[in-house]
């Protein structure tokens, strides 16, 4: 996907620090994926809503495959 958005269940959200950096991993599932496969995106937490808690429905904006930003279905 070149760009463009994918709704998805949000399974887990780990903190992470690379070099003193903090990231985050977000594991997530498409909702329209009917095996359910797990994925996980690194992204800053700048680019993340926060509050978000596992079990949440989320929208991940995408720019050419990689994961951009991260927003809670209202």
């Amino acid at each position: 996907m070149l760009k463009g958005s994918r709704t998805a269940v949000l399974k887990k959200i780990q903190p992470i620090s690379v070099h003193g950096q903090i990231s985050l991993d977000v594991h997530y599932a498409f909702t329209d994926d009917e095996s359910g496969q797990v994925r996980v995106a690194r992204i800053g937490p700048e680019s993340v809503t926060p509050g978000l808690e596992v079990g949440d429905i989320i929208v991940l904006d995408f720019l050419v495959g990689a994961v951009t930003n991260i927003k809670r279905v209202q």
